[in-house]
């Protein structure tokens, strides 16, 4: 029988699961081996019903006006134990740091006293929110939720490509990625020792339960979606499910005297804490976008006073906006006194004049990201790039270089991923999710690892048409299934049928609300 890898080509990237031709590096050998029998007509059959077990589960994704199945690649990204104790550390490290930047930002500013990061870095950046001034989390958290992408190289070491601290998106993929997986390709899972996933839920809910105002012994936790519109809303309805509290909208909360309550059939109840799925433009509209539809009016006075916490809190943002990510290594010397575990990807500042007129004379050779953009949105990478969309490009950041960061090209490395009816290379991320509790920062085992599906292409961003694959951290020794606390409702994770009270004038407002993943 031919081997389904015989034709599959090496490239200049990092290949996660071959060392050379033919030859899986140590963490694959299993995989490989249960694999490398299978016809590519065997592999398509099971990828189809992947697919069905998601549209039947109702795991999709807004892609270009259609809804459609979230696509899952058949073979695995496996990380080893050790590798994943240097991510583990990194992470929370990274973590930290930006924890306390935020609360210093947000409080005396010393940070900006001392001048490690320019005044003006900061209160030019949109996502900046005086508002959050002075709101103090009973415990001290600004990030509940955290999702820091990470590439590796063309050499194989793991960079930081950047950090989500606002509103992270993507963990229920990685737990609906483990369901289907271990449903369609059990065997893949008889020999190797890998960390159960299904235990997130659990971990969030204690978090977001210890995030609760003083003296609240019993907090009420729900969950804030945009609504049905948003193409993250099967992540919302999933993730309240598994937690077992209400997924509400701005219009099931009402707010008066400072305190938030939920309406209910048996009239209103306190609600303690709010993890939020809507943005911070949008959350309130006597601080924010008056127009706004799908917020709370007076939730932000609400956590002001103390009587309600906002999980992840208003301003985080300004410590994601891809300028400060520059500075993230300098802050993690400055709070932590410790020398940064993961290294950043080479990064260009343009507010530098003379950086400016050495980057505007290599615009071909560099990848420049707009300082705002999410999603993979307005990023131009350089080499690929056509002589008008430089032309553009220039235009733009001559015009507003603090709008922008220029980058090196890394070649991401690549995984084996079905494409059609062969197995070639594709460039992939990783997405992992940190939860911290005020405690302790634990890391999710595996992440979202995202593909970029087209040939040669390097944005894996699902809102750009990229897919992911089910990411396998291995365990030293055979590990047991999680075992799921007794408040976490198991029930399938369907979403729930759309409510159409949305449609109208509603509706375009939280069209245009759409976070981008």
């Amino acid at each position: 029988m031919a081997d389904i890898f015989d034709a599959y080509p090496m490239s200049a990237a990092w290949d996660e699961m071959f060392a050379r031709p033919g030859v899986p590096r140590p963490p694959y050998e299993s995989v490989f081996a249960t694999i490398q029998p299978l016809a590519t007509s065997d592999l398509r059959y099971r990828a189809d019903q992947l697919a069905r077990v998601f549209t039947d589960r109702g795991v999709t994704f807004a892609y270009a006006g259609e809804e459609r199945p979230f696509p899952l690649d058949l073979i695995p990204r496996i990380i080893d134990a050790h590798e994943w104790d240097l991510l583990t550390r990194a992470v929370c490290q990274r973590v930290k740091a930006l924890e306390a930047f935020l609360a210093d930002l947000y409080g005396t500013a010393q940070v900006l006293t001392d001048g490690l990061v320019p005044k003006k870095v900061i209160y030019t950046s949109a996502h900046y929110r005086r508002e959050a001034y002075g709101i103090n989390p009973p415990n001290g958290v600004r990030v509940q939720v955290s999702g820091v992408d990470l590439v590796r190289d063309e050499l194989g070491r793991f960079r930081v490509l950047e950090d989500n601290l606002r509103i992270p998106s993507g963990v229920s993929y990685v737990i609906e990625n483990r369901r289907a997986m271990a449903q369609t390709m059990p065997v893949l899972f008889t020999e190797a020792p890998v960390y159960p996933v299904d235990d997130y839920p659990a971990r969030l809910l204690a978090a977001l339960r210890r995030a609760a105002p003083d003296g609240v012994t019993d907090p009420c936790v729900v969950v804030l979606t945009p609504g049905i519109y948003n193409a993250a809303y099967f992540e919302h309805a999933l993730l309240a499910r598994l937690m077992g509290v209400e997924l509400v909208e701005g219009r099931d909360l009402r707010c008066h005297g400072n305190k938030v309550f939920m309406r209910t059939t048996q009239g209103e109840q306190p609600v303690h804490v709010v993890y939020r799925r809507v943005d911070d433009e949008f959350i309130d509209p006597l601080h924010f976008r008056p127009d706004s539809v799908i917020g709370a009016p007076g939730i932000v006075n609400a956590a002001r006073a103390g009587n309600v916490t906002l999980a992840n809190a208003i301003g985080n943002g300004v410590a994601d906006d891809k300028l400060i990510y520059t500075y993230v290594p300098d802050l993690i010397r400055y709070y932590l006194h410790e020398e940064p575990l993961i290294d950043n990807v080479e990064t260009y500042r343009l507010d530098d004049p003379e950086v400016l007129h050495d980057v505007l004379d290599r615009l071909d050779e560099l990848v420049l990201k707009p300082v705002e953009g999410s999603g993979g949105k307005g990023i131009v990478i350089g080499p690929k790039a056509d002589s008008q969309t430089l032309a553009t490009l220039r235009a733009a950041v001559e015009m507003d270089p603090r709008g922008w960061i220029a980058q090196r090209p890394v070649l991401l490395s690549t995984s084996p991923t079905l494409v059609g009816d062969r197995v070639a290379p594709r460039h992939i991320d990783l997405r992992p999710f940190a939860v911290n509790d005020g405690d302790d920062v634990w890391l999710l085992p595996g992440g979202l690892t995202r593909v970029a599906l087209p040939e040669g292409a390097l944005v894996v961003n699902s809102s750009q048409g990229g897919g992911s694959k089910d990411t396998w951290v291995l365990a030293p020794e055979p590990v047991a299934p999680a075992v799921v606390p007794a408040f976490v409702e198991t029930v399938p994770a369907v979403a729930p049928a759309p409510d159409f009270r949305d449609v109208g004038p509603a509706g375009a407002a939280i069209a245009a609300q759409q976070q981008q993943q």
